[in-house]
């Protein structure tokens, strides 16, 4: 079994987790996902999971009208 793996959503690169001790930790390749950055997960699929819902939040964020006056 893999001890690393590459997360990629859409065309992004959001980074790589590692197995340690505790399961997999993220490393951040993109700032998009830098919220991610040492974070352990219990699997590579969980972190590949949080990956896409920072993506569809920033997306969501990005496609709100500006409230700014």
């Amino acid at each position: 079994m893999p001890n690393a793996y590459i997360i990629e959503i859409h065309d992004h690169t959001a980074g790589i987790v590692a197995r340690d001790a505790g399961g997999f930790r993220f490393f951040s390749s993109e700032r998009l996902f830098d919220s991610l950055e040492g974070r352990e997960f219990r699997s590579a699929r969980d972190a590949e999971r949080a990956a896409r819902a920072v993506f569809s939040k920033r997306r969501h964020l990005a496609s709100q009208p500006s409230l700014a006056i």
